[in-house]
């Protein structure tokens, strides 16, 4: 067997081990066990009063990015990303991006971005801090990028089913995978608003 040969076999066994072990991780999240919600309160695009409940909208499971807001690159890059699939991921759960942003700037800046999926606005963070996407730090809280999946019962109680936070190389953005396979990686490229031509 020759030297590629082998590490290709090599390469073969560890994406298995790897899907093998993504499955097992999603399984570990979502065998914690439903967490009853809160029917949170938010603004949505239009500056009316909007509940958790009612973001399912006629679809039974519900998909909430936890996104940082317009101040952060990394964010906007996930939501970049959601944004192109939005037609697929809205054929099987409702879709929704919360930030801390007011309703007005969220409208503005989705606008600028081209984003077609619905917002809301969590401008006091109740629901992002309680579904643990923030942190303090020298008394200052933060927020922290992810996503939260939910199911609503038959008898309107909401659940939160699983979660999981976004990171640089996480498998919610692909660009980190196919900067990886350059060469030279993904070197010191940091997503930006904007790029020069």
């Amino acid at each position: 067997m020759s030297e590629t040969t082998e590490v290709q076999a090599e390469i073969e066994a560890l994406e298995g081990e790897i899907r093998a072990k993504h499955e097992k991780l999603t399984e570990l999240r979502k065998s914690l066990g439903p967490e009853v919600v809160e029917d949170y309160g938010f603004l949505n695009s239009e500056g009316h009063p909007v509940s958790l409940s009612q973001l399912f909208e006629d679809k039974q499971d519900l998909v909430v990015i936890h996104n940082m807001g317009t101040h952060c690159p990394y964010c906007t890059l996930w939501a970049d990303g959601f944004n192109g699939v939005l037609p697929h991921l809205e054929n099987r759960a409702a879709f929704v991006v919360v930030s801390p942003d007011p309703y007005d700037v969220q409208g503005e800046f989705a606008v600028s971005r081209g984003w077609h999926f619905r917002m809301v606005s969590d401008v006091e963070k109740r629901f992002t801090k309680k579904m643990g996407f923030t942190t303090e730090h020298d008394g200052r809280l933060y927020m922290l990028p992810g996503y939260s999946t939910f199911k609503r019962r038959p008898d309107g109680s909401v659940f939160r089913v699983a979660y999981d936070h976004f990171g640089p190389g996480d498998p919610y953005c692909s660009v980190w995978h196919m900067f990886g396979l350059l060469d030279g990686g993904i070197g010191d490229w940091q997503p930006q608003f904007a790029y020069e031509a």
